[in-house]
């Protein structure tokens, strides 16, 4: 239903805070679901960063959520947007600087599971309302394993609203020793069957994210192949036979991507705005990515861009092990942007310093230098291990740059390879390969050199890739359906397990 209270629980909503796919989500879908009336309420830990770029809050609550611990809710806007954000504002949590889980020194904060603890207890009492807001949802939605408390929470609650649950990155899970459990579960009053095999403990371990995955009234990850992969050892990080035993509550979600921020009609950041009508306009993106990185200015060369963070989900080290054949046998260029573990990003470095006329590494981020590189690379490459939705490719589709990825989670869902009959069916928007292995990484970058060769074809392939919808007013739509799932299990006797 379009007039849905939705109780938005996030540690992350971009442009206030991000550190990844969480941090996009949590700025854009509860947007979207606005747009469609829907009343949205964000929940948003007050770290330190946010406070600084949020603009003017007001304090509207202040509540106890454990022996020691009371929090303050201030209230604002996600910037440039209609959507209510509460901030839960506990200082000696969230007010510090470093990373968002990890303290400067690149270690996870030692406290991170009395952190979201506070976050989840400030979250379950504003689902209950009982945080003096007035304000009581229907449908209480957390996002990986730092609000993955809230449905447990909620669960032994006799009246609560219907709860979903969302898996971003099942790798990420929460675990911490079950002496935290223990002092949690003292210093704010947690119900003790939490720690129960049937509950929230994993093999011996107390685990955040089965909070969610046990007690919500829907799951669902962030694109449908996805949600079939966790269900199998390989993807599943231990939990799949929980997943396969709730198969039923478990959907797939494609995220959506932003194309009032990734349009190149549109993009400030651009040499040239360009459309499919006016695909022309591409090959002055593609001179000043040239220039801007220093490579030799050749518009037949085929340009190909990776940006992302330099590690093995992402395939990096297969990367690394095809770029030095690649650039032997092919007149090529490469561009790399992205950070990520220093083995990776030394040998990025020392393979461009090796190679300064044909790959041109740059190590940090830049939203100028990744709207730059969309834009001119005639190709992206994603050869992710695995990849839980991806938003890369879809803005690479969007900017004609035909993506270049692993058949894997929303890659697999978005992109479809040029093969014989996709051509011929003119379906085709990019390439794909199954294995995660240098050759076929390998294979699937000369069948794609080899195509360019074809301007025409090219062109017609790029074209598509443009048309492709994946915004979020689509992916809002199938989020409003799920909640109505949502309620429908919460209305029924059956157990949430």
């Amino acid at each position: 239903m379009q007039n849905d209270k939705i109780l938005f629980v996030t540690s992350e909503a971009a442009p206030l805070v991000k550190t990844g796919g969480l941090g996009d989500v949590g700025g854009s879908l509860p947007t979207a679901l606005k747009a469609l009336k829907c009343d949205i309420r964000i929940v948003l830990p007050a770290y330190r960063e946010v406070l600084r770029i949020a603009g003017k809050l007001a304090m509207v609550g202040l509540i106890d959520v454990s022996n020691s611990s009371v929090v303050r809710i201030l209230e604002g806007k996600l910037p440039n947007t209609h959507v209510t954000v509460w901030f839960i504002d506990s200082p000696a949590h969230f007010d510090r600087p470093g990373g968002l889980y990890a303290g400067p020194d690149g270690h996870d904060w030692h406290d991170n599971a009395e952190r979201f603890t506070v976050f989840a207890k400030a979250a379950e009492l504003i689902a209950l309302n009982q945080a003096g807001l007035n304000w009581y949802p229907d449908i209480v939605h957390c996002n990986d394993w730092q609000s993955a408390l809230v449905p447990a929470l909620l669960a032994h609650q006799p009246r609560r609203p219907a709860s979903v649950f969302t898996i971003h990155n099942l790798a990420y899970q929460g675990l911490f020793p079950a002496e935290t459990f223990e002092r949690l579960r003292v210093d704010f009053q947690l119900p003790p069957d939490l720690w129960d095999i049937h509950s929230m403990e994993f093999h011996g371990l107390f685990s955040f994210v089965k909070g969610g995955l046990v007690y919500s009234d829907m799951l669902n990850t962030v694109s449908p192949t996805y949600s079939h992969e966790i269900r199998t050892p390989a993807f599943g990080n231990g939990l799949d036979g929980l997943l396969v035993h709730r198969a039923e509550r478990l959907v797939g979600i494609l995220n959506g991507a932003d194309y009032a921020v990734w349009n190149p009609a549109t993009d400030p950041f651009i040499a040239k705005n360009y459309s499919a009508d006016k695909f022309g306009g591409k090959a002055s993106n593609k001179t000043a990515l040239q220039e801007r990185f220093g490579l030799p200015v050749k518009p037949d060369t085929p340009l190909i861009g990776m940006v992302g963070r330099l590690v093995e989900q992402k395939g990096g080290d297969l990367v690394l092990q095809v770029i030095p054949n690649i650039i032997g046998e092919y007149d090529v260029q490469f561009i790399v942007l992205g950070t990520g573990d220093k083995r990776f990003e030394l040998a990025f470095t020392q393979i461009a310093a090796n190679h300064p006329d044909k790959i041109a590494v740059h190590i940090g981020f830049s939203e100028e230098l990744a709207h730059t590189i969309e834009s001119g690379a005639d190709m992206f490459l994603m050869p992710s291990r695995f990849e839980p939705c991806g938003l890369n490719q879809m803005y690479s589709l969007r900017y004609g740059t035909i993506p270049i990825v692993r058949h894997t989670g929303g890659l697999a869902d978005t992109v479809i390879d040029a093969t014989d009959e996709s051509l011929d069916a003119d379906t085709a928007n990019g390439f794909s390969f199954d294995i995660a292995a240098p050759q076929a990484l390998r294979a699937t970058v000369e069948r794609a050199l080899h195509l360019y060769r074809q301007p025409q074809l090219w062109s017609q392939i790029a074209k598509r890739a443009m048309a492709a919808d994946y915004s979020w007013s689509r992916s809002a739509r199938a989020y409003i359906d799920l909640y109505e799932l949502a309620r429908q299990y919460r209305n029924t006797d059956k157990p949430y397990r």
